[in-house]
């Protein structure tokens, strides 16, 4: 299914006149325009997980367009995003991008301090806040422009009144937008000094996000990411951008620990995360293997052991014998699917990056069939530089 997928985006792309540019306006209208039925985004309310279709999406983010133009916010101008992994956060973002407003996202654990350093560097015009509290920490500022999520109704209802007027206000940014532009502002963490904002163009992003197609069985429309990972970083940044793209549907979670709760709700296929996610899970289930006693342990033991030849081969680009493919089948259906269960039961693209994952946990992983795919990357380069599996 993800070979077709990315063969079909593959040709999409080779067809495209030459004067087509790069830029996450354009990712976001093709995006739409491919009126695809799987949802785009699982919003979670409650106990239940409320899908977000492609059109419902493309509304929203036409009425926020509209709104920010109707701000008097245009092209070139900064706006900061202060919030937690939510899906106003991505609408937003969206918007901006129509517009050829410059994004400077902030980190919802960032100091009141730190939060001003980024909104004032960048010379924002204005900031989307999650809630009062976020909003409180740039109260100093007096940027022009200060919403909250509590807001963009007010804001969306503007948008459409805009429209109204000027129906065609939102394409013609969009057309105005060139490949080089500015799409956002990625700060660094500050290690060596003030952090650093990086300038990232539109075709930086776009670029990144079309790796996909030189990626076989990377993902495909159909596929659920879970995303957790804070968008105000590069890994997450890319991941949201990468859904409308490919055409997966994204299910986001705010508070990083909730995503043990989240996965046997969602169920993902895709998921990146730092090491710590699969740290836990590895660290849980060894020790409830370490416990196990009589033949339940020499049934773990035999499987671990199977898996592990598996493995070995799998990463010489050799196939499994027939005996051991056999023995691999047994082990998965008593061992290993308990343990896959943790992480919703499909999950067939993990992702690690943000700092270096243990080799005894991506062996052990491999071994029970979760190849986990691990990135490295620059927030200058725009996320990823180089990606290796453990198989």
């Amino acid at each position: 299914m993800a070979d077709v997928a990315t063969e079909t985006r593959t040709l999409q792309h080779e067809a495209e006149p030459a004067g087509r540019r790069r830029t996450i306006a354009r990712l976001w209208q093709d995006a739409v325009a491919r009126n695809l039925e799987s949802p785009a985004y699982l919003v979670q309310e409650g106990e239940d997980w409320r899908p977000v279709s492609w059109p419902e999406a493309a509304q929203a983010v036409d009425e926020i367009a509209h709104g920010l133009l109707s701000l008097g916010v245009r092209k070139g101008d900064a706006f900061a995003i202060l919030a937690s992994t939510r899906l106003e956060w991505v609408l937003f973002d969206f918007a901006l991008g129509l517009i050829g407003a410059v994004g400077a996202p902030i980190y919802m654990n960032n100091s009141p301090k730190d939060a001003q350093y980024v909104a004032g560097h960048s010379e924002a015009v204005g900031v989307l806040c999650e809630d009062d509290e976020q909003r409180a920490k740039l109260d100093e500022l007096g940027l022009e422009h200060v919403l909250t999520f509590a807001d963009l109704t007010a804001l969306r209802e503007r948008g459409r009144a805009h429209a109204a007027e000027h129906p065609t206000a939102v394409e013609e940014a969009a057309a105005a937008i060139g490949e080089d532009d500015l799409f956002t502002f990625i700060y660094t963490s500050g290690t060596t000094g003030p952090p650093k904002g990086c300038m990232i163009r539109h075709r930086n992003y776009y670029a990144m996000v079309a790796t996909v197609d030189e990626l076989p069985d990377h993902s495909a429309p159909g596929d659920v990411m879970l995303l957790y990972l804070p968008l105000a970083h590069n890994f997450g940044r890319l991941m949201h951008l990468s859904g409308p793209y490919v055409g997966y549907t994204i299910a986001f979670v705010a508070d990083p620990l909730d995503v043990a709760r989240a996965l046997p709700q969602v169920r993902p296929t895709i998921l990146p995360s730092v090491p710590r996610v699969y740290e836990k899970v590895y660290t849980a289930v060894t020790s409830t293997f370490a416990e196990t006693t009589g033949v339940k342990r020499k049934l773990v033991d035999w499987a671990l052991a199977v898996g592990r030849r598996a493995s070995v081969l799998r990463q010489d680009g050799r196939p499994l014998p027939t005996g051991l493919a056999a023995q691999y089948r047994v082990a998965d259906r008593l061992v290993f699917s308990k343990v896959k269960e943790r992480l919703g039961g499909r999950l067939r693209r993990p992702i690690s990056g943000g700092a270096p994952l243990a080799k005894e946990i991506a062996e052990f992983f491999d071994a029970i069939g979760i190849c986990i795919l691990e990135g490295y990357g620059l927030t200058e380069c725009t996320t990823a530089a180089t990606t290796k599996s453990s198989s």
